[in-house]
């Protein structure tokens, strides 16, 4: 009897200490994570805790990327931007529609899509036109790119 009242007694205490920020350190440091402090629980919290449905960042940075072109639809619950038709002043022959999805809370580099499509003028009609994929990719990265500066700047800041 007095075993168990021993082990149950060990058991609580491991309870209770684990909930110690030197304890958590301590298992961080041992996982080769650095330690728990303010910062990284704010980090934690901007990425995952907000209004919207989706990453913050993934979310402002897709906005802010696809401001050269009007926007057509935002569903930040679903995480979805629609930009209309934009056709560039040098080439008004030509004309591109964007649509962002980010499909998750976590700012990674699958949590975001990006689809294009490209009309060209023929004979005074709008015919649909092949998007290099180059171009689907590079918006990805400009998005995520400005995505991990916003990160960035909020845990620095």
């Amino acid at each position: 009897m007095a075993r168990f009242a021993s082990f149950g007694l060990a058991i609580v205490c491991a309870a209770s200490l684990s909930g110690c920020e030197f304890i958590q350190n301590d298992i961080n440091k041992t996982f080769g994570k650095g330690p728990v402090d303010a910062t990284t629980r704010a980090d934690l919290a901007a990425s995952r805790v907000t209004t919207i449905g989706v990453n913050a960042y993934l979310w402002q940075a897709a906005l802010d990327t696809l401001s050269f072109a009007p926007l057509a639809q935002t569903d930040s619950a679903g995480g979805v931007i629609v930009t209309d038709w934009y056709a560039n002043p040098s080439s008004p022959n030509e004309r591109v529609k964007v649509t962002a999805t980010i499909l998750d809370q976590d700012l990674r580099a699958d949590a975001l899509r990006v689809a294009a499509s490209r009309q060209v003028m023929q004979g005074g009609q709008w015919v649909e036109a092949p998007v290099a994929a180059a171009t689907v990719q590079k918006l990805e990265e400009i998005i995520l790119t400005r995505a991990r500066d916003l990160r960035r700047n909020a845990v620095a800041g």
